[in-house]
């Protein structure tokens, strides 16, 4: 859980694709390579490459909220 006033690093696009082709080209653990590349989780690392392996995009989704499409989200109105 995010404490007040912590930080996130952003990764770009580009440094991503780098890092799971790194990994899908080499021998190295995702543990491993994480430490190489300074990433703070070799986790973060699986996840990029479950993502690049089924296709989705590396796109930043913070701040998209998909339920504010549908009207009908949320309690009916009373009249």
């Amino acid at each position: 859980m995010a404490r007040k006033g912590q930080h996130f690093q952003h990764y770009t696009k580009e440094f991503k694709m780098k890092a799971v082709k790194m990994y899908e080209e080499g021998n190295k653990s995702y543990h491993l390579l994480s430490e190489e590349l300074g990433l703070r989780s070799s986790t973060q690392l699986e996840n990029w490459v479950k993502k690049y392996r089924e296709g989705k995009s590396f796109e930043d989704q913070r701040g998209k909220d998909t339920k504010s499409d549908n009207p009908f989200i949320g309690r009916p109105k009373k009249t």
